[in-house]
């Protein structure tokens, strides 16, 4: 995952939306959102050459999401796969707390990333870089690849259309965030951030979505969840054309 935007307890019917972007290689194998068969509470896509996963939910209420921290001069051999950080929340039982507090003392086995954990009650932020677990106040936030909430142009950009969403018609909630998630035009050279890679590939990766033959956004999502239950709807890109899957499932305690 690449582009997380997050409304934390600040619409009037769902106390969590999240609407995210996930770019990836081309090649590398993908299963869409599905409930996974050896772990059926569990409804995420899933990363087939790792296991793991960037987003996913539970039918407990439990929400992981993941981005890299981009920096192309970490050395990552040997370092273990971040999806395991995903869907290893999602497997447990732990409070938020305690699982990224044991995510904090491990955390320098992953490479650079960022974290964000929620029980339907309370929602945390880790990044293995910065260090730091914060429990989240209620507001709106977005996170790309540096950490929660720096001002890139796509995270802002995205900020800026979570606002416009939500003062829109609560059933159309979903298209909109969805078309939001699509916003494919470039930064202006001047609003790039300067993180390592060269000035050709800060354009490249400068919008919401990412267009390119061998690396793109694979897949967007978005996620309402209240109380009483979730809807997930994932829509994933291929060859010019998009399919949707939408999924809704009440809340077990």
């Amino acid at each position: 995952m690449c582009l997380i935007h997050v409304a934390y307890q600040v619409h009037t019917r769902y106390s969590l939306i999240v609407a995210a972007n996930r770019d990836e290689l081309r090649d590398r194998p993908t299963a869409p959102a599905h409930f996974w068969a050896d772990m059926p509470h569990i409804l995420a896509g899933r990363d087939l050459e790792r296991m793991g996963t960037w987003m996913g939910v539970t039918a407990e209420g439990r929400f992981a999401a993941l981005t890299n921290y981009r920096n192309p001069k970490e050395e990552t051999a040997g370092k273990r796969t971040r999806g395991e950080l995903v869907s290893g929340f999602l497997q447990s039982a732990e409070a938020p707390e305690v699982y990224m507090r044991r995510v904090q003392e491990e955390g320098q086995a992953y490479p650079g990333f960022n974290l964000l954990v929620s029980d339907g009650g309370k929602l945390l932020y880790y990044s293995n870089v910065q260090n730091e677990v914060q429990v989240l106040q209620p507001g709106i936030y977005g996170l790309s690849n540096a950490f929660l909430n720096d001002p890139w142009p796509k995270v802002q950009r995205g900020m800026d259309g979570m606002k416009r969403c939500l003062r829109g018609a609560e059933e159309g909630l979903t298209a909109c965030l969805l078309e939001m998630l699509q916003h494919a035009e470039p930064a202006p050279d001047e609003l790039l951030p300067a993180t390592g890679v060269s000035l050709e590939w800060e354009r490249r990766l400068s919008p919401l979505f990412i267009e390119g033959a061998d690396y793109g956004t694979r897949s967007s999502a978005v996620l309402l969840q209240n109380a009483a239950g979730i809807q997930f709807t994932e829509r994933t890109y291929s060859g010019g054309q998009s399919e949707d899957r939408c999924f809704s499932m009440e809340i077990s305690r």
